[in-house]
């Protein structure tokens, strides 16, 4: 089957021009109009067409927003092609694919029936919070990663005896991966999160960090705690620089400044959710996963 179609959702227009450039496929754009009582509605710029097409839109803030209309785009997606490749760079509600607490309910086991629904025939997602996520997809589903990509990015940079820095276990194997290309030591932090607060606590005792350039490297930055957290614990233990290292930087509420004024030099992201900081475009990865 022929990709002749890729529909640009909003959220992430420009790297889907990008995708579509990589595979050679005819680009659609669309447009969002938001009514006064907040309900809006979708218009495509041009018709459909082919056996297969590929939606591009990140479930980013505002989430809830960006899912009915990424949810929208695949329904009519569905009507003039057979086969439907949601394309999620960002998906929004990933960290909540268990129970944690009692009572909890696992939105993207919700999500993955939506999406089903609507008529998405496979789902990609770039470095998707943990894999366990995908397992409640009914359909073909693939994470792919932007490790490599990102990885690049530092090898034009000169840096001192370079450590890589996990923030928690959870990442461990993105952050040896990231080592492994450039070639770096590795550690990780042990991080204790209160489930109700959300409050973070460093347990790391030893960290011989110090006089080394550090990147810490994680899947997305929200609210940028997590990574506040771990700097602090590294300057106090005399590291060189900071460096970050994300897949998504959602970087809400002022995070890239709070982040800066606690040490790092550089936030570093990808164009899986635009911005200041996405400056590593992920379009290769995607496209060759999109085949």
């Amino acid at each position: 089957m022929g990709i002749l179609s890729v529909l640009a959702g909003k959220s992430s227009e420009e790297l889907a021009e990008n995708i579509a450039k990589e595979l050679g496929a005819r680009l659609v754009k669309t447009q969002n109009v938001t009514f006064p009582d907040g309900e809006g509605k979708i218009m495509l710029d041009d018709g459909l067409t082919g056996k297969k097409i590929v939606v591009v839109q990140s479930v980013s803030p505002p989430v809830d927003t960006n899912l009915v209309r990424v949810l929208s785009l695949v329904a009519k997606a569905k009507e003039s092609a057979p086969y439907v490749i949601a394309v999620i760079p960002y998906m929004g509600y990933a960290r909540q694919d268990r129970e944690f607490l009692p009572g909890e309910i696992v939105t993207l086991k919700v999500l993955s029936k939506l999406f089903k629904g609507a008529g998405a025939s496979e789902i990609i997602i770039v470095d998707i919070h943990s894999k366990i996520g995908l397992e409640h997809f009914e359909i073909k589903s693939q994470n792919v990663t932007a490790v490599q990509e990102l990885a690049n990015h530092f090898k034009g940079i000169s840096l001192k005896n370079l450590l890589v820095v996990s923030p928690d276990q959870g990442g461990r194997e993105r952050a040896e991966e990231f080592a492994g290309i450039l070639r770096a030591d590795c550690i990780v932090l042990t991080k204790q999160r209160d489930r109700k607060t959300g409050a973070v606590q460093i347990k790391t005792r030893d960290a011989m960090v110090n006089g080394r350039d550090i990147i810490i490297v994680d899947d997305m930055i929200s609210t940028g705690g997590s990574i506040i957290k771990a700097t602090k614990f590294l300057k106090k233990h005399k590291c060189r620089r900071v460096f970050v290292a994300c897949t998504h930087g959602i970087l809400v509420n002022g995070a890239e400044e709070k982040i800066k004024k606690a040490g790092v030099t550089k936030i570093v992201s990808t164009n899986t959710v635009p911005g200041r900081t996405s400056s590593v475009d992920v379009s290769a990865t995607i496209a060759k996963a999109i085949g």
